[in-house]
């Protein structure tokens, strides 16, 4: 069921990530806000890069949030819940600190295949694994599934980022059809099922990749129904 109006981060994620929201409310109800909280501040390192005009100020946005992830304390919507949640131990460190570290590739070109599935795995792939750790399930799985998902999403936004005059793409020439075989190949996983909150954007990449890549399209009823089928089969 949606959640309550008394859930402001659920709130929140339903604009800042769609996807990863209508996959939230599949958590059990009182792991729904801190799992909005973490995608919440996931959304806020991906914005560093959005919104500067430099690449040395999306580096200085991701070292704000790396002194909060080290304990010092700032006022702010996210920054602030954040903190009180490391200090109830929701989340490790460390976890925190290595999706800022993968952000940081986005401040210069991915150079080549390797690095870009590193990228994809260091911050999807990690994000995905920490949410599945908050579910009970720290998976390797869910983490094959959240990098595929962030290879999806990678591709269905090459003409928002070439927009941007940026790409996430790597430099060496390596054919979208390669990084889109590789995130077909992760996608034959399947995830705990304690865990398949975390896992469920996958059944949005399997979708997105069955598309032409190069097109960019809007979420349609027929992604969630696959999301719904999947939160129902325990199968992504």
């Amino acid at each position: 069921m949606p959640p309550s109006s008394d859930a402001p981060l659920l709130s929140r994620l339903r604009h800042a990530d769609p996807d990863r929201f209508f996959c939230t409310i599949f958590a059990p109800p009182d792991k729904r806000e801190a799992l909005a909280l973490l995608y919440l501040f996931n959304h806020e390192l991906a914005r560093a890069r959005e919104v500067a005009s430099e690449p040395v100020l999306a580096l200085i946005r991701l070292q704000w949030w790396r002194e909060v992830v080290e304990g010092e304390r700032k006022k702010h919507d996210i920054a602030t819940p954040l903190s009180a949640a490391l200090e109830a131990g929701w989340f490790e460190p460390e976890d925190l600190a290595g999706l800022i570290t993968a952000r940081m590739a986005e401040a210069d070109d991915i150079a080549d295949f390797p690095a870009f599935l590193a990228y994809a795995r260091g911050t999807g792939g990690r994000l995905a694994r920490m949410a599945g750790k908050w579910l009970g399930a720290d998976s390797p799985e869910v983490e094959d599934l959240g990098t595929a998902y962030a290879i999806a999403g990678i591709l269905r936004a090459r003409a928002y980022h070439a927009r941007q005059g940026r790409s996430l793409l790597p430099v060496d020439g390596t054919a979208p059809d390669i990084l889109a075989a590789h995130a077909e190949k992760l996608l034959t996983i399947q995830p705990p099922r304690l865990a398949l909150p975390a896992a469920l954007p996958a059944a949005f990449a399997r979708r997105d990749l069955a598309r032409p890549t190069e097109v960019p399209h809007a979420r349609s009823l027929w992604d969630r129904l696959a999301v719904l089928r999947s939160a129902l089969t325990g199968r992504v």
